[in-house]
C-alpha cells in the first residue's frame, strides 16, 4: 500500500465527528436561537404598556380608550390564530416564523411615523397579526428542535424555555420600554427604533436555523384554525385551555390598565417605574416557570391555582388601601401563579398531541388564552366609565377567583 493510500485511509478530524452529532448540534443551536427571536418578538407586544399615558396626554383620550387600544392588539392575535396560527404544519416553521417578523417590523414603521391614535390603532393591529402568527408556531419550533438535539431526552428544558421565552419577553418589553423612554429621548420613538432593529437582525436568525417540517407531497386544502379539543385527551385539553385563559387575564389587567393605576390612582408617574412594575410580574412569571421544571404536573398546576389565587386576593388589598408596596406584592404573587399554571398548560398541550397536529394544538390553546388576555381587560374598562377602578379591579378579582375554580374542578375531573 502507498504512502498517499495510507493518508487517505485516516479519516479527518471533521470526518470523525458523526454526521449526527453535527445535525444535532445544528438541531441545538437553532434550539437556543428561536428562543431569543421568540423573546424579542414577544417584548415588541408589549413596548407600548408603560407609553399609553404618553399617548394620552398627546392626543387627549381615556382610560377607556387604552382598552380598546389593548382590544385591537387581542383581536389581531386572534385572527392570525384562527387564520395562520396553525399553518406551519404543513408550510414550515421558518416561513411563518419570518411573516409574523416582517409583520412586526411594518408594525414598528407605523409606531415610528406618527405618535396618534389612528397610527396606533392600526399598529396595535398589526403587531396582534404577528404575535398570533408567531407563538404556537415558535413554540412548536422549539419542541421540534428540542426533540431532533435531545432525541428521547426530557421535555423539561423545552417547558421551560418556550414558557420563560414567550412570558419573559413580554415583560422585557415594559422594562426597556419605560427605560428608554424616562432618561433618552424621543419616549414615542426610540423604544420601537431599538426593538424594531433587532426584530430585523431576528430574520436573519431565523433564516439559518434548521427546517423541522417536511412538506407535504400535496399540500393539504388550507382552512382557518380548527377549535378542538380532540388531541388524545379532551378534559385533559380542555382544563389546559381553562388555565391558559385564567393566566393571560392577569398578564393582561398588567400589559394594558396598571401603568395609568400607578401614575393616577396612585400618583407615581415615572414611565421607567410603570415599565419595572410590569417587568417584575413577567419576570416573577418566569423565575417560577424555571424553579418549578422538577415538579409533575398536578404539583404544578396546584401551585399555580393556589399562587395566582393569593395574588389576586392581595391585588384586592393593594387597590383599596391605594399602597404601592401591596400591589407590587399582589403583582409578583400573581405572576408567579400564572407563569406555573400556564407552563403547566403549555406542557401538557405539547406532550399529548400528535406530532403532525402540534401546531394546531397549541394555536388552539393560545386561542383560548388570548381571549382570557382580551376579555377581562376589556371589560374592566368598560367598568371603570360606570364605577371607580378600585370596584373594577374588585370585581375583576372576584371573576378570576371563580375562573380558578373552574380550572380545579375541571383538573379533578380528568
Amino acid at each position: 500500500m502507498s504512502m498517499l493510500s495510507i493518508a487517505r485511509s485516516v479519516p479527518t478530524a471533521e470526518a470523525s465527528v458523526p454526521e449526527e452529532r453535527r445535525a444535532a448540534r445544528r438541531y441545538g443551536a437553532g434550539f437556543w436561537t428561536i428562543a431569543a427571536v421568540f423573546v424579542t418578538a414577544m417584548a415588541f407586544s408589549t413596548v407600548p404598556t408603560p407609553l399609553y399615558p404618553l399617548y394620552q396626554a398627546h392626543d387627549g383620550f381615556s382610560t377607556f380608550t387604552v382598552t380598546i387600544v389593548f382590544a385591537v392588539y387581542a383581536v389581531g392575535v386572534l385572527v392570525s390564530l384562527l387564520l395562520a396560527g396553525h399553518v406551519s404544519d404543513w408550510v414550515g416553521r421558518k416561513k411563518v416564523l419570518v411573516g409574523a417578523l416582517l409583520l412586526e417590523l411594518v408594525a414598528a414603521v407605523l409606531f415610528l411615523a406618527a405618535p396618534s391614535l389612528p397610527v396606533l390603532l392600526v399598529a396595535r393591529l398589526v403587531t396582534g397579526l404577528g404575535v398570533g402568527m408567531l407563538t404556537a408556531t415558535a413554540t412548536a419550533h422549539l419542541h421540534d428542535l428540542h426533540t431532533a438535539h435531545r432525541p428521547g431526552g426530557s421535555p423539561q428544558r423545552f417547558e421551560i424555555v418556550s414558557t420563560a421565552a414567550n412570558i419573559g419577553g413580554l415583560g422585557v418589553g415594559p422594562l426597556v420600554a419605560g427605560l428608554l423612554a424616562q432618561y433618552l429621548g424621543a419616549p414615542l420613538r426610540l423604544p420601537y427604533a431599538v426593538v424594531g432593529a433587532l426584530l430585523l437582525m431576528g430574520i436573519a436568525a431565523v433564516a439559518l436555523t434548521p427546517e423541522t417540517v417536511r412538506r407535504p407531497q400535496v399540500r393539504p386544502a388550507y382552512r382557518p384554525q380548527r377549535v378542538s379539543a380532540d388531541h388524545g385527551d379532551r378534559a385533559g385539553y380542555i382544563a389546559a385551555a381553562a388555565a391558559g385563559f385564567a393566566s393571560l387575564a392577569v398578564f393582561g389587567l398588567f400589559t394594558s390598565l396598571v401603568p395609568g393605576f400607578v401614575g393616577g390612582t396612585l400618583h407615581h408617574p415615572s414611565r421607567a417605574l410603570s415599565g419595572l412594575i410590569v417587568f417584575s410580574v413577567f419576570a416573577a412569571a418566569a423565575v417560577a416557570q424555571t424553579l418549578s421544571g422538577r415538579l409533575g404536573d398536578r404539583a404544578r398546576r396546584t401551585t399555580g391555582l393556589l399562587a395566582q389565587a393569593a395574588g389576586v386576593i392581595v391585588l384586592a388589598v393593594g387597590v383599596h388601601t391605594a399602597s404601592l408596596p401591596v400591589f407590587l406584592v399582589a403583582g409578583i404573587m400573581a405572576g408567579v401563579g400564572a407563569g406555573v399554571l400556564f407552563k403547566s398548560a403549555v406542557g401538557s398541550v405539547a406532550a399529548m398531541a400528535a406530532p403532525a397536529r402540534r401546531g394546531e394544538a397549541l394555536a388552539g390553546l393560545f386561542l383560548a388564552s388570548y381571549l382570557g388576555l382580551a376579555l377581562l381587560p376589556v371589560g374592566l374598562g368598560v367598568a371603570t366609565r360606570y364605577t371607580t377602578m378600585a370596584a373594577a379591579l374588585t370585581w375583576f378579582a372576584v371573576v378570576v377567583l371563580a375562573l380558578l375554580a373552574s380550572v380545579a374542578v375541571l383538573a379533578r375531573r380528568r
